[in-house]
């Protein structure tokens, strides 16, 4: 599983800033054997602004021969972001895989 994280020039993007993120990404969404790639996109889309749910998370997952899957949610946090996407992802890949099991 391959995990890209990308931000906007107002996140910080660092390897510090990133590693415990896709470490919780792969850790919640390694089940999923089908998944090939992972693709993080974070950005803050109020930064001149103070308020509230200005930062976006938008998870894009690959899957071996179907088309790419994406969720996107908004919170005040980053992590409370990602967290988020992430449960709303594991549901989409949890509809998906039953799907797939009752054909």
């Amino acid at each position: 599983m391959i995990i890209q994280f990308n931000t906007d020039n107002i996140i910080s993007g660092n390897r510090e800033h990133t590693e415990p993120m896709e470490a919780y990404v792969k850790e919640q969404l390694d089940r999923f054997k089908d998944v090939r790639r992972i693709e993080i996109h974070m950005g803050d889309e109020n930064s001149h602004k103070q308020g509230g749910n200005d930062i976006r998370c938008m998870i894009e997952v690959k899957l071996e021969g179907v088309a790419p899957l994406a969720v996107t949610t908004h919170a005040d946090k980053q992590f409370d972001a990602l967290k988020d996407a992430v449960a709303k992802m594991k549901t989409v890949l949890d509809k998906k895989q039953e799907k797939s099991r009752s054909y």
